[in-house]
């Protein structure tokens, strides 16, 4: 065999993968240390046999390789948690519009006869939720007025209109939002056809 074939067999070896690397440098600096290490740095290590030398330094192979394992597994673990409980601060922001919302009911309750008082503290709670999905990166879609996007509106008819151009939406029959660039749900919508006749 020539020397370019040589060249071209280990070339096309496929590599070991990164942990097989890992532990079989770990296993050969640990093996290293111990068959180099000195009877002035380790008395005890001088009557090893070289056998002896190689179990331990399996032995401290095996450690390591449990301690990454285990690093691995908490940094899963915390990986896990941060995902589970990722959603904590608008959690908060949604329950005090809640408790704002039990608090309207409270009222309307004590005063049936002044429905107005109700509307408004609805109204007042509805607004801290669009707050609270607005701080979080959760914003309201263009409703009507705004040009027809299919990426952001779902059209669900249309229909002739005087104030509006043809193609623009005339009505919007569900608000749509959106998660910073991503829409969560699109407007449903009603698309102006322009003037009739």
């Amino acid at each position: 065999m020539t020397q370019e074939d040589q060249n071209m067999n280990s070339e096309s070896r496929p590599q070991a993968d990164d942990q097989s690397d890992d532990a079989s440098q770990a296993f050969a600096d640990a093996l290293d240390q111990a068959l180099e290490q000195s009877p002035e740095e380790a008395p005890a290590a001088a009557e090893l046999t070289v056998d002896e030398r190689v179990l331990e330094a399996e032995r401290e192979v095996l450690r390591s390789k449990a301690e990454l394992e285990n690093f691995r597994k908490r940094m899963q673990r915390d990986s896990e948690q941060q995902l589970k409980y990722a959603n904590t601060a608008l959690i908060r922001d949604l329950l005090e519009a809640i408790d704002n919302l039990d608090r309207a009911i409270g009222a309307a309750q004590e005063d049936a006869a002044n429905p107005q008082s109700l509307l408004e503290g609805v109204k007042l709670v509805r607004q801290q939720f669009t707050t609270a999905l607005a701080k979080h990166g959760c914003t309201v879609i263009d409703g009507v007025g705004s040009q027809f996007d299919p990426n952001v509106h779902e059209a669900i008819s249309q229909m002739p209109s005087e104030q509006y151009a043809a193609g623009t939406v005339a009505q919007e029959v569900a608000v749509g939002y959106k998660l910073h660039d991503r829409v969560v749900r699109p407007s449903s919508v009603i698309v102006s056809t322009g003037t009739a006749g």
